[in-house]
This record gives C-alpha cells, structure tokens and sequence, in this order.
C-alpha cells in the first residue's frame, strides 16, 4: 500500500508491505521494521525497530488522531495512487475541538474557559489502560470551552476543550 501522510505540516511518502502484524514501512526511502498487535477497540502495542510503543487510535473522516505517552498528532491520510500529496492541516483555523482519543478517566483538567494557551500547552490529562496521556493545544488561542470535570469518565470521541 502506498500513500503520503501529512503529520504536522510535513508531508511524507509511506509505503507498507506486510501482513499479520509484521510489517515493513518505508517512509521517504527509509525502512523501518513494524510488529503491530491490536490491544483494543482504539489501542495498539507497536514496536518499531526494537522499541516498544503504545498508541490510542481516533479514526477521522481522513486519517487518525495518534495518542503517544508524550504527543497527540493527526496524522493526514491521502492514496498516493491518486496523484494527490496529503493536504497541510491548519490547525490556526477555526475553533480547535479536542477530543477524547479513547475511553478513560480525566486526571487532570489543566485550563479553564477565558485562558490563554499556547501551541502544545497540555490541556487535560487523560487515563487509560492505567498510561496517564497529557493531550495538548493543536495551537495557541483562547480557551472557549471546557465541558469536562477532574475525575470524569469519557468515552471516546467526548469532547474535551475548544480552542478558540
């Protein structure tokens, strides 16, 4: 399968080859070595190169929002069959809704309406399958919306802050 990917504003070429959780993943000509086993509805234990991660999985109408224990990025997807380079996503556009990439229980609420954030502030802290996920501001603005409380339970999907 081959595709580009946007992933914060750069686009790459990924080519996957492989199948039953071992795969080969080329991207821009360098390949890496992927074991990938399902742990969930929206969790995966991947390791890549020898190092062991585990992600949470958002499908979006055109990629995925990908939880690491540092990070959340949205990763673009895009045919590359099609002749078509992965769009940039803007994230300084329009109110950012952040939401939960999995079920949990909300730790730590880090803002509150009427704040300012700058890109990468952590927002709220998210626990699930006993890793603690700090999700963080797509982009500097104003906190418009925070609907969630500390010790809440979220399903996936719920929507957690806006960003204005």
């Amino acid at each position: 399968m081959l595709f580009d990917a946007a992933i914060d504003g750069r686009t790459v070429r990924v080519e996957v080859r492989g199948e039953n959780g071992h795969y080969a993943v080329t991207v821009d000509g360098r390949t890496l070595e992927v074991d990938h086993q399902e742990t969930g509805a929206h969790f995966a234990s991947l390791i890549i190169g020898g190092r062991s991660y585990e992600a949470g999985l958002e499908k979006r109408p055109d990629g995925y929002n990908v939880v690491l224990a540092e990070d959340v990025l949205y990763v673009e997807l895009r045919g590359a069959s099609r002749g078509q380079p992965a769009a940039v996503r803007k994230a300084d556009a329009g109110p950012a809704r952040i939401l939960a990439p999995m079920p949990g229980r909300l730790v730590r609420v880090l803002v509150e309406p009427g704040q300012q954030v700058s890109a990468g502030d952590g927002l709220v802290v998210i626990e699930a399958m006993k890793m603690e996920n700090e999700l963080r501001s797509p982009r500097a603005g104003r906190i418009a919306q925070v609907p969630v409380r500390e010790g809440q339970a979220v399903e996936a999907a719920a929507l957690l802050v806006v960003v204005e």
